[in-house]
């Protein structure tokens, strides 16, 4: 072999050499990287909580220690507008907040919270599985600067008040607390209310001021918010229903290798799967620590029950029908809630 062709075979086998350990060693860095993620949420030791407690100690055990969670409850990076943009935007890796919140991103956001669609926590659940109700929910605001991964009930809704709502007619002439949402302000404003929207933050002090006189949200946040030092009754209407989204920076999402992306997609089923014993034990304990401290919990009549949820159903039909899409996104959820009751 003349020289030349000796020396051209040994270079070339230097560089593959070279090329190897160069893929080799891009391989470990990229395996051995961390992704910080944090995770926020407005309420604390609710169901929410304990699913980004749950999720976060899933991630950072699967990944192998390659994914890090820090959770931050009760607002501590902002108001929930900040947190949805602060999501959207890369500041914030995960946002666990009801889905209604998430209008400003897509007003489909807002029909999970339609009253007169779930008649009891299991049956809420199983439409949060259910396969098109999924599709459709978790894959908003994929344009928008959000990745999808899970959603689940976090409780019924019920109306806390300073003085007992026990009849419908107990409503007129209230003014109570609601989301800006028209599936929320339509059905108390039938009911002869008048609908007030506020933040979480706000109710305790504008119930104590008579700012409002009630305010729609879940025993699971007034129990261990301790609620009751505003107003010692709860009605339970059971509407509507409370669920939360499990929402991703798209981002950084893309951003994580295949793997981990699998992993932060499968913890995150796995958790929403895992969450019915969970919130059913958390809302049971809930009502019983509100009656412990001197609560009351009124259910209505169960002919006004009926009444209501008639009314509600009728204002939501017409709130849906003014946007197109809404109305397109409801009868997929409102079929759902049919097919599993």
């Amino acid at each position: 072999m003349s020289e030349w062709r000796l020396l051209a075979r040994t270079a070339a086998t230097s560089s593959a050499i070279v090329v190897g350990m160069t893929l080799a060693l891009g391989t470990a860095s990229a395996q051995d990287k961390t992704y910080a993620m944090k995770i926020t949420l407005p309420t604390m030791n609710d169901p929410s909580h304990m699913f980004a407690k749950a999720y976060a100690a899933a991630l950072e055990k699967d990944s192998g220690g390659r994914i890090k969670p820090q959770i931050f409850p009760v607002s501590q990076l902002g108001s929930i507008p900040r947190q949805i943009e602060g999501t959207q935007f890369g500041s914030i890796q995960c946002a666990i907040i009801p889905p209604e919140f998430f209008v400003g991103v897509d007003d489909r956001f807002e029909v999970m919270a339609a009253p007169g669609l779930v008649d009891t926590l299991a049956h809420g659940q199983r439409i949060a599985a259910d396969p098109e109700v999924k599709k459709l929910m978790l894959g908003l605001g994929a344009n928008k600067g959000l990745h999808g991964v899970a959603m689940f009930m976090n409780s019924p809704s019920s109306i806390i008040a300073k003085n007992p709502l026990r009849h419908l007619a107990d409503f007129k002439g209230k003014k109570i607390r609601v989301l800006a949402s028209p599936f929320q302000m339509g059905p108390i404003a039938r009911l002869g209310a008048t609908p007030v929207a506020m933040t979480l933050a706000d109710v305790v002090p504008a119930i104590q001021q008579g700012a409002v006189d009630g305010a729609v949200g879940g025993i699971v946040v007034w129990t261990p918010m301790h609620f009751q030092d505003a107003a010692k009754y709860v009605t339970e209407t059971g509407q509507p229903a409370v669920f939360v989204m499990v929402e991703i920076n798209k981002a950084w999402y893309e951003s994580l290798p295949a793997d981990l992306q699998k992993i932060v997609d499968g913890d995150a089923a796995a958790q929403q799967a895992a969450m019915p014993p969970i919130v059913q034990d958390i809302v049971e304990k809930a009502r019983q620590g509100w009656t412990a401290t001197g609560g009351e919990l009124i259910s209505l009549p169960a002919a006004e029950q009926t009444e209501m949820m008639k009314t509600f159903a009728d204002a939501v039909g017409e709130a849906a029908k003014a946007k197109p899409a809404l109305a397109e996104a409801y009868k997929v959820v409102s079929e759902a809630a049919k097919r599993t009751q």
